[in-house]
């Protein structure tokens, strides 16, 4: 039995959920472990979500590392879209508000070490890094100030290591910088 395409257009979130509605619970945990074994981003996502392994964590972490920061000897390309869905994932994932900024941050990090070790690299990987980093700073104002030290460190210390790169990358990251912490003496 074939669809049409407007029967396909029609099928969404509720259609599924009325679909589940008379699953039992056998069925709904085999439909759970098909797709655990689909592919390594739904072994991820259930990880996180369940809080499962010594660091959930550490998978995205990977994900955004190696995408950042390739392996530019085996010709691997910088994937923006990648780690940032990573980022994404993690977020609906776990629902982790610190977690998502020490990822986020993370990926700032990566993308300036790889400027920093192989050079410029052009003005859309540097918009994508600043507003990663401008993401990461309002999610850290968010945060009881008692939780913020950490994360401001590690966000001052991008815009240092950043007084090199061009595109006024430094610039930017330091006006949110101060802009977020304007009584920053860091």
């Amino acid at each position: 039995m074939h669809m049409s395409d407007k029967e396909q257009l029609k099928t969404s979130w509720s259609a599924v959920k009325t679909a589940m509605e008379n699953f039992h619970r056998d069925a709904l945990m085999a439909l759970i472990r098909d797709l655990y074994g689909l592919s390594p981003s739904n072994k991820h996502f259930v990880h996180a979500r369940f809080g499962l392994g010594q660091d959930p964590l550490a998978e995205y972490k990977k994900i955004v590392s190696d995408c950042m920061y390739p392996d530019v000897y085996r010709n691997h390309p910088v994937q923006i879209a990648k780690a940032k869905k990573a980022v994404s994932e993690y977020r609906k994932a776990a629902g982790d508000i610190r977690g998502e900024i020490d990822l986020m941050i993370h990926f700032v990090e990566r993308g300036n070490q790889f400027t920093l070790d192989y050079g410029d690299i052009d003005e859309n990987f540097y918009d994508s890094l600043l507003s990663m980093y401008s993401r990461a700073v309002k999610a850290v104002i968010e945060l009881p100030e008692s939780e913020q030290e950490s994360f401001r460190e590690r966000l001052w210390e991008l815009t240092e290591s950043s007084n090199k790169i061009g595109w006024g990358y430094h610039d930017r990251l330091c006006e949110e910088y101060y802009r977020a912490f304007p009584a920053a003496d860091d």
